[in-house]
């Protein structure tokens, strides 16, 4: 059973940093691309980052330069550095495996980003 459990949302000042992490367990971590993805209010979900198993790095235009993706594979473990933050950042945040084409999702943690 795969499990994705996200944590480090929350409420934060524009111009702040947030640290997110995902916590796999029930797939073999090291060779899953590992994604985060973001959902905010009325919008359809958008890929924020994602990490290859051999730690390649793609990101959004619109996170370049603010976030940095990165991965423990001997802890399973994902993680999203979100520096800079802008009040469009406001969404809820999911980790993803394997790709958005395969069910293994997190739960989601809602990071909110003030004005």
């Amino acid at each position: 059973q795969v499990q994705l459990v996200e944590s480090g949302g929350g409420l934060v000042q524009a111009g702040g940093s947030l640290r997110l992490s995902c916590a796999a367990s029930g797939i073999i971590f090291s060779i899953n691309t590992m994604g985060w993805y973001r959902q905010a209010p009325g919008k359809q979900r958008e890929l924020v980052a994602s990490i290859s198993a051999t730690g390649r790095a793609d990101y959004a235009d619109s996170v370049k330069g603010r976030f940095t993706i990165s991965r423990d594979n001997a802890k399973s473990t994902v993680y999203l550095q979100m520096n800079s933050l802008k009040p469009e950042d406001t969404a809820v945040y999911y980790c993803n495996a394997g790709g958005p084409h395969l069910p293994y999702w997190g739960q989601g943690t809602q990071v909110t980003v003030s004005s």
